[in-house]
């Protein structure tokens, strides 16, 4: 069953003591910053904070597209994001059988307050705004954002920040491709709003916008897969001195964000997270780089 909301204060509380009594005022709130202390919080599968007592709960959007997830469901375990979340529950001491997801809208993750899950994932990127709501792990994926347009059209020929002033631009509400044209592309016209990426890819088939920004493994399906004629125009460096990463959500203060911290820790060190990288994302890295001005 659900811990109530005066549980994890009260772990919170314990774990806030025991990092002050260590360290004598040391700072744990960056956005994705490694919390770990061993000595603070137990890791054991008997010991975790869970939505439900002996099931590990997972959030994530529905439908779940490719290539995170594949055939749209979750719990198969294929797709770059269904097969970390089944490797970190495998970390944590969890068989498949005692994981259990459940749907969750893509701007609910990071919304404040009390969650039904115990972590989600679901390509939402670290930002110190949505830090301010949610706890964040530490990254699991650095994400380019891209820009997918028709063969044909105008934006094909795009090289340069310049060249895609003047286009017609869309991206889903609430996310960090959406900031993106906002921030950095800095369009001549207010980009187009959708609620979902599915109101978006919509609206570039018919055409009635030039371009849509996207994650890039997310571009390449696009253009490959779900829209005929498109392709990927060209990917975008990093807009700051560090990757944007992904990373899972969960909600503020929840102690098992530090044993997430470590089964990736583990996975990263064994190779493990990035065998899975190569097997779900390595055919979609490549793509013409538009510079940008950082």
């Amino acid at each position: 069953m659900r811990a109530s909301g005066i549980a994890w204060k009260l772990a919170g509380l314990t774990l806030a003591v025991a990092l002050v009594a260590a360290a004598c005022g040391g700072d744990d709130d960056d956005a994705g910053s490694a919390t770990t202390d061993a000595a603070a919080a137990s890791c054991d599968k008997a010991d975790l904070t869970l939505v439900e007592d002996g099931t590990l709960t997972i959030g994530t959007d529905s439908p779940a597209f490719p290539p995170w997830f594949e055939d749209d469901d979750p719990a198969n375990g294929q797709g770059f994001e269904s097969a970390v979340a089944y490797a970190v529950a495998d970390e944590l001491g969890f068989t498949a059988d005692e994981v259990t997801w459940t749907v969750v809208p893509f701007n609910n993750a990071f919304a404040p307050g009390e969650k039904d899950f115990d972590f989600d994932i679901n390509q939402v990127s670290i930002t110190d705004e949505r830090a301010e709501a949610v706890d964040f792990s530490d990254g699991y994926y650095d994400v380019n954002q891209a820009i997918v347009g028709f063969s044909d059209s105008p934006a094909a020929s795009a090289t340069s920040i310049e060249d895609l002033q003047a286009l017609k631009l869309g991206a889903q509400v609430g996310t960090t491709s959406l900031d993106f044209i906002n921030e950095v592309i800095q369009p001549e016209q207010e980009p187009f709003v959708y609620n979902d990426n599915n109101a978006a890819k919509a609206a570039l088939d018919a055409q009635q916008i030039d371009a849509v920004v996207l994650d890039l493994p997310t571009a390449f399906y696009v253009s490959a897969v779900e829209i005929e004629g498109t392709e990927v125009i060209g990917q975008f460096p990093p807009a700051g001195d560090a990757p944007e990463q992904f990373g899972m959500v969960f909600e503020k203060g929840n102690p098992l964000r530090d044993c997430v911290n470590q089964a990736l820790a583990s996975l990263e060190a064994s190779g493990d997270l990035a065998a899975i990288q190569q097997e779900w994302l390595s055919d979609v890295v490549e793509a013409p780089v538009i510079p940008i001005d950082n």
